[in-house]
């Protein structure tokens, strides 16, 4: 029986008529509903024709994360009084729930992405609806513009919905060709803002690694959440890890229930925290809780206001998640959980003066992620560099130029970008090309069922308690009946399904076949030892066992998963496997050379004859001589390439102009350069020529004067560059007379720190290249004694509390009233008086 009264309370029935019309005019709409109205549940019924309004049809919705299309598909099965699989059914990697009568399949944006490649008319399915496109996950955008693809050569009659809570509705709709853009208006109630931030000072995130002291401000803050108000408590961490620590801070709650939500939690935990409770909860959650899930009788939110996000490097073949703040947009999706049922309020773990600095929305996944995947089916779409399909933004071109040159080593896609039957079979598979390669090529080897169990165990890494040596992992996985393994042998037996049955099953130990598919799904991360705990990649990267590993006595490691923080030289091993060095060679033999080198080696220009394996040495013999000087240069670059721009003598003018140079581009843009590390070495030969081409070794490098050279990339050809001192001028003159040096640290935002006395009298904030300098004001010992972006405001309401707190500490120097009609000393009363400058 359908549930009419909780359909009836659903906001977003008022705009059905205007988003049946869209569909049936253009055929495509931009559908904007904040959270709780009904957008993912209510508008896919309605749709299909299931709630005896509309005509029958088959909708297909497409959801960023497994734990959304499992949860949507069961809500939207029980509000038609049913169970799922019915007429509401979902399909994610591994599990497929749906029937024949199923009128509404709600899948992941990856099952989706792969359904076209198959099938590229999508027969029988009437309607997609691509669901919280906001979050801007690479496999949403990809399905998008192959949708579009579709629509404009095959299928003119395919209804397209973007829905989102909150989007940039103009670029999808100008991406869904003029798609009218329909708003439902929400019913969520007021959430209150309690400013929350730490009570000492908090390390910032480096990497993954998130203070511990903020960690325990966040359980304390859900602790002091739960005394002051009623209802459930939603707190937003970054990761796992985080939510671990913090579910062990808060401990045993009399009479509270605390429960961990995240992407690898059991279905049993994600399917109690969306049930609700008669009692009461602590709700720890990642960003999954952020959209798409409604978790009931949550009336407070304790947000850490931090988020994970991936970051690729792509010169050393790793990737890595690390920690940032969250956005603003990512906030206030968080705060709205706190009001979908009731009033409620949210805990910022953060001070206010902070929140406009935050970043308004978070980075498109297509800018930061490994392209890699999106490469091959952008090629097996027929579009090899993706500059015919429909993105809100374009794949960055360094990204695309290493995902192509993984591809093509892969063979799966030719030289010119075009895919081969090789890609097809690797694109089908639906997991990482590089995984999809070691499945098949493994399977040759080691036998289809046991490389299906160990490319699973790469696909999603198995938890840390299982150890970092793959096999063991492996063992432990078999036997093993928690979540994880559960989800493993899912996995399993669908990958053993995508493979042909091999002419010969492989014989080899456990330990071999580990390492044996491990090294074909990433030749490049062989690592040799090379003392201590310490290894060296194929690729170049240095690499390092964590304390006690059992693996510490291989002279040869197959690295699966491994991760380089950004504070760190070297990589961090989490999951690896002996191999020998034969195989070794026969899993990179591409990368195998034999030759005369002149490079950098040892952190110098070195002419050598050697056999290598990528960045590997496996015999060398010294040459006499240096080498030519083009080749000299090459080696140059590489060791600035590796090492970086420290090599050359930055002077602290350097250093400043740097950051000058900085803000401006951030600031004015134009022609003023990028002056990034990565925007400077690419640039190298520009900037640093000519002393780069006399300079023959290290120590030549650290003569060239960088600021000299860096006044090459300023704007000469349109005259910009004679206005950098008034732009971002080094010092600024303030009231007293002192002309005060500017700090550019922050290129968002310079700092001008001066003592309070010396600003009196002003009442604008200084201003410089149209920003807002941000005031550290002083007191006349020069500590710190307020910050502030808004001058008048703060003579106006600040300054009577920090001149009420110094006037006892410095009674030598003015405490005028009024400042903003003082007059600014920079000494004592007496002095000032003396020197006929007044005071107060």
């Amino acid at each position: 029986m359908i549930r009419t009264d909780a359909l009836a309370q659903l906001p977003v029935r008022s705009v059905l008529p205007a988003l049946r019309e869209a569909l049936d005019g253009p055929g495509t709409a931009v559908l904007c509903a904040p959270p709780g109205t009904g957008k993912t549940t209510l508008v896919p019924l309605a749709l299909a024709g299931l709630l005896g309004d509309g005509p029958p049809r088959r909708v297909l919705v497409a959801e960023p994360r497994r734990i959304a299309a499992r949860a949507a598909a069961r809500r939207m099965a029980w509000l038609l009084g049913e169970e799922p699989g019915r007429s509401v059914g979902h399909t994610v990697r591994g599990e497929r729930v749906v029937s024949p009568e199923t009128r509404v399949e709600v899948v992941t944006t990856g099952v989706l992405v792969r359904r076209l490649q198959r099938d590229q008319e999508l027969p029988g399915v009437d309607v997609v609806i691509i669901d919280e496109c906001h979050e801007r996950h690479l496999d949403a955008d990809t399905a998008a513009a192959f949708l579009l693809d579709v629509r404009a050569a095959l299928r003119p009659e395919l209804r397209l919905v973007a829905a989102s809570a909150t989007t940039d509705a103009e670029g999808w709709a100008r991406l869904l060709g003029g798609a009218p853009v329909v708003t439902a208006e929400g019913v969520s109630h007021p959430v209150e803002t309690v400013w929350a931030p730490p009570p000492g000072t908090v390390r910032p995130p480096h990497g993954v690694r998130v203070d511990p002291a903020l960690l325990s401000h966040v359980a304390a803050t859900v602790r002091r959440a739960l005394a002051e108000r009623e209802g459930d408590v939603l707190c937003f961490l970054p990761g796992v890890g985080e939510i671990g620590r913090v579910a062990g801070e808060l401990g045993a709650l009399p009479g509270v229930e605390v429960l961990q939500v995240h992407g690898r939690a059991p279905g049993a935990v994600q399917d109690a925290v969306l049930a609700g409770s008669a009692g009461r909860r602590v709700v720890l959650a990642t960003s999954v809780a952020e959209s798409s899930l409604t978790v009931p009788g949550v009336r407070v939110v304790v947000d850490s206001g931090l988020a994970r996000e991936p970051r690729t490097d792509h010169a050393r073949g790793l990737g890595a998640l690390t920690t940032v703040r969250a956005s603003q947009a990512s906030g206030r999706q968080r705060a709205g959980r706190a009001g979908r049922e009731a009033p409620g309020w949210v805990y910022r773990c953060w001070a206010e003066a902070e929140d406009a600095r935050l970043p308004r929305f978070p980075p498109p996944e297509i800018k930061v992620a490994d392209l890699t995947d999106f490469a091959l089916q952008a090629a097996s779409w027929g579009d090899p560099d993706a500059s015919g399909l429909a993105l809100l933004d374009a794949p960055p071109a360094g990204a695309m130029a290493a995902a192509r040159e993984v591809l093509t080593a892969l063979g799966a896609v030719t030289e010119q970008g075009a895919v081969t039957a090789r890609g097809e079979r690797f694109a089908g598979v639906g997991v990482h090309p590089r995984l999809a390669r070691a499945l098949l090529d493994g399977a040759l080897e080691v036998g289809g069922a046991r490389a299906a169990e160990l490319v699973a165990l790469l696909s999603e890494e198995p938890p840390r308690a299982y150890g970092d040596d793959l096999a063991a992992a492996w063992r432990t996985a078999r036997r093993s009946q928690d979540a994880y393994a559960a989800r493993w042998r899912r996995e399993a037996k669908r990958l053993a399904s995508s493979v042909r049955r091999a002419p010969r099953e492989g014989a080899a130990g456990d330990d071999a076949a580990a390492g044996l598919v491990a090294a074909l799904a990433f030749p490049e991360r062989l690592a040799r030892a090379r003392g201590g705990d310490g290894y060296l990649m194929v690729s170049g990267t240095g690499a390092e066992l964590g304390p006690g590993s059992a693996l510490r006595e291989s002279r040869w490691l197959a690295v699966a998963v491994a991760d380089r923080p950004v504070d760190r030289a070297r990589a961090r091993v989490r999951l690896a496997a002996p191999v020998d060095e034969a195989t070794a060679r026969w899993a990179a033999a591409p990368l195998h050379r034999d030759g005369e080198e002149i490079g950098w080696t040892g952190g110098d220009v070195v002419a050598r004859r050697v056999e290598r394996l990528g960045a590997v040495e496996l015999a060398v013999r010294p040459l006499t001589g240096t080498g030519g000087a083009r080749q000299v240069r090459a080696a140059l670059l590489a060791g600035l390439g590796r090492e970086g721009l420290g090599l050359l003598r930055w002077s602290r003018e350097a250093a400043e102009l740097r950051q000058r140079l900085a803000f401006l581009h951030r600031a004015v843009g134009g022609a003023w350069p990028d002056v990034t590390e990565e925007a400077l070495l690419a640039r190298a030969e520009e900037w640093l020529e000519p002393e780069l081409g006399r300079a023959r070794r290290r120590a030549d490098l650290a003569r060239i004067d960088a600021g000299a050279c860096l006044r090459r990339l300023l704007p000469w050809a349109g005259g910009e560059a004679g206005r950098l001192d008034e732009l971002a001028p080094e010092r600024l003159e303030v009231p007293s007379g002192s002309r005060v040096r500017l700090d550019y640290t922050d290129p968002e935002r310079p700092v001008l720190a001066v003592k309070l006395q010396e600003l009196f009298g002003l009442t604008g904030t200084p201003v410089v290249a149209g920003v807002p300098v941000l005031v550290h004001l002083l007191s006349p010992a020069g500590r710190p004694a307020a910050v502030t972006a808004d001058l008048a405001s703060f003579w106006a309401d600040g300054y009577r509390a920090v001149r009420a707190e110094l006037r006892g500490r410095y009674p030598k120097h003015p405490w005028p009233e009024n400042p903003a009609t003082a007059t600014a000393t920079r000494y004592t009363k007496a002095r000032a008086e003396r020197e006929g400058r007044g005071g107060g």
